[in-house]
């Protein structure tokens, strides 16, 4: 183990790094191993020495920059930090363990001795299960939650982890979700980050409980069929001075130079990706995630900004890689090795990249072309930034803007994207999805079920950010429940039927997912009647050989005597409309049954006559 810590290719690190409780020679107490090759001296200092670093000064490894002491008597709970002696200038600091398991409370910042091999999983069907509930051609629906602003006890209080359990899971259950993806749990000491800058990569967040009732909420969701996906943050790091910043007087896990080390943006550190026990660090991290609480995957934040040395950088700001582009080769091959790793080692899981940029192979496997990432699947950003621009011109001017919508559809299949309407979307001055929306107050609400029809007739994976699906009308905010007073309000609760309603029809109908990469999945009838903003299509399940229609008319017109092409003779009945009553839309629906007629139309060799809702989008399917 000394020699694999050594060579930075020790994937489980964190079995020996830290804090470990252990009987020695009959003696119980823990024993501690920090990283940090160029220091003068290390001590563990606690409450049990009255932080006197003179009282346990550690024990140094010569070959490999480990420094080790086993202490008696210490046992789970204990409080306890690194005192650093460096040789720079004498500078002596005290530091968080970069590898504890969990952490005090912000704006205390000590680690924690803790034992995280005490839970009794019960998730066993899941976990046997998960290729099925993680795989591409089946249905993925997730609900982006911060924890510390979904709901708070008494209008102030964080919910706990145990809490959650009875609070959460419910609510996704009856939604139709079948994945959370929880904004970063990882210990951190600004409330305002949100979890995006971390200071214990090891540790759940203390906020909400401690490690094992985290691992009670994973289970629990797991038992309940839900899949936990967390945003994981290897791109940078704050310079809090307990963390891992100039850690042993050196820059030891980050850059030097600022204009490789420093982001201009975050003021925070970059990860120097070259150095082989930095990786070590962040692929050991990210395993113990899926090793310790069974994660189901990782979402990867900021990966352009890993991508590119010029990121967010002017000229003569940033230092070009050993061929002179702006590359960062370094952090290309981490990228490739911590995906080749954890699908090797965890098979499916996911592996999903936050990448706003058209960097090319993000969800191609590594062993193609050397610039593949082998991410499962990627954030369509352009999809996002395209679709949240058409949205906001009134319906009037959206004929010369169509397409705004159907670009997507010409990269849709070069990548294996979900489609994210995330936490970014509804913050600073963004204003919220529904205040994003033109018009009076109808009009806002059946824009945005639209906007909903559209996403999840869309080839991808769907993402929704909380708060979106009862019509929150604040921006986000970390210091603040939503307003869940809000389903009071028949529109809001009409709204929130509504994405109850497509979650429940895409878990069942295998057309909306189950070939969401390659033009055998979709298929356009009419996306040039950009004169009355209508879009009509097919979304195809080839392994069924079933079909389901998609119109959609995006102005307030309503559009009767619609002539709608379909592929086989037979009736078709309606399955949803965004405009029914019950959503509090306006209620021109399709009732009754639709007799294909063989009269050519879009391409295919009948077609049936219907009325598109205004501002509304209609599923429709072949009766059996």
């Amino acid at each position: 183990d000394r020699y694999l810590l050594a060579e930075g290719t020790h994937e489980k690190a964190y079995e020996h790094l830290g804090a470990h409780l252990l009987t020695v020679n009959g003696v119980s107490g823990t024993r501690f191993l920090v990283w940090a090759p160029n220091a003068q001296r290390v001590s563990v200092i606690g409450n049990f020495n009255s932080w006197d670093g003179r009282r346990h000064p550690m024990r140094f490894h010569p070959g490999s920059g480990l420094w080790e002491i086993f202490i008696p008597g210490l046992a789970q709970g204990e409080l306890y930090k690194y005192e650093i002696k460096t040789n720079y200038k004498d500078y002596t600091v005290a530091k968080a363990d970069p590898v504890a398991f969990a952490s005090q409370m912000r704006p205390d910042t000590a680690s924690m001795v803790w034992e995280i091999n005490n839970h009794s999983w019960q998730d066993t069907a899941w976990m046997e299960n998960r290729q099925q509930h993680n795989g591409l051609n089946g249905p993925i629906s997730i609900y982006e939650l911060h924890l510390g602003s979904w709901k708070l006890k008494d209008g102030w209080e964080w919910l706990t982890y145990r809490e959650l359990i009875d609070e959460l899971i419910p609510y996704i259950k009856e939604m139709g979700y079948t994945h959370i993806e929880l904004l970063p749990v990882a210990e951190h000491p600004f409330d305002g980050s949100w979890g995006y800058q971390v200071t214990g990569y090891f540790a759940p967040t203390s906020r909400f409980g401690t490690p094992d009732d985290f691992m009670a909420f994973v289970d629990a969701c797991h038992q309940a069929d839900i899949g936990v996906i967390l945003d994981w943050v290897p791109a940078h790091f704050p310079m809090d001075q307990h963390g891992l910043g100039f850690f042993d007087g050196t820059h030891l896990y980050e850059h030097e130079d600022p204009r490789l080390g420093a982001h201009p943006d975050w003021g925070t550190y970059i990860f120097n990706f070259g150095r082989n026990e930095v990786r070590q660090f962040l692929i050991s991290n990210a395993l113990f995630w899926l090793d310790k609480y069974h994660i189901d995957g990782l979402r990867v934040d900021a990966v352009a900004s890993m991508l590119y040395l010029d990121f967010s950088r002017e000229d003569g700001e940033w230092l070009p890689n050993r061929y002179g582009g702006r590359e960062n080769i370094e952090a290309l091959q981490f990228l490739r090795t911590f995906n080749e790793r954890v699908h090797a080692l965890y098979p499916h899981t996911l592996t999903i990249a936050e990448e706003s940029t058209s960097w090319p192979g993000v969800t191609h496997p590594t062993d193609g072309n050397p610039q593949n990432l082998g991410f499962d699947l990627k954030w369509n950003m352009g999809w996002m930034h395209d679709t949240l621009r058409y949205f906001k011109n009134d319906p009037v001017y959206r004929a010369y803007h169509q397409g705004s919508l159907t670009f997507s559809m010409l990269y849709a299949f070069s990548e294996k994207f979900a489609l994210p309407l995330s936490h970014d979307e509804v913050v600073h001055l963004k204003k919220s999805l529904l205040d994003k929306m033109p018009g009076d107050l109808w009009r806002k609400f059946a824009n945005l079920r639209l906007l909903y029809s559209y996403m999840w007739g869309h080839p991808g994976k769907k993402l929704l950010f909380m708060g979106g699906d009862i019509g929150q009308w604040q921006e986000w905010s970390e210091a603040r429940s939503l307003d869940w007073y809000l389903l009071e309000n028949k529109e809001h609760q009409g709204l929130h039927d509504f994405v109850k309603a497509l979650n429940h029809l895409y878990l069942t109908e295998p057309a909306l997912y189950e070939e969401d990469n390659s033009w055998e999945g979709f298929q356009w009838l009419d996306f040039r009647d950009a004169q009355r903003s209508l879009l009509s299509f097919m979304r195809v399940a080839p392994g069924k050989n079933e079909i389901l229609l998609v119109g959609l008319n995006f102005t307030p017109v309503v559009r009767e005597g619609y002539r709608l092409g379909v592929p086989q003779p037979g009736v078709y009945r309606e399955l949803l409309n965004s405009d029914a009553a019950q959503f509090a839309g306006s209620d021109v629906i399709n009732e009754g049954k639709f007799v294909a007629e063989e009269i050519p139309w879009h391409d295919q060799p009948y077609s049936i006559v219907i009325t598109l809702p205004p501002l509304g989008g209609t599923f429709l399917k072949k009766a059996d």
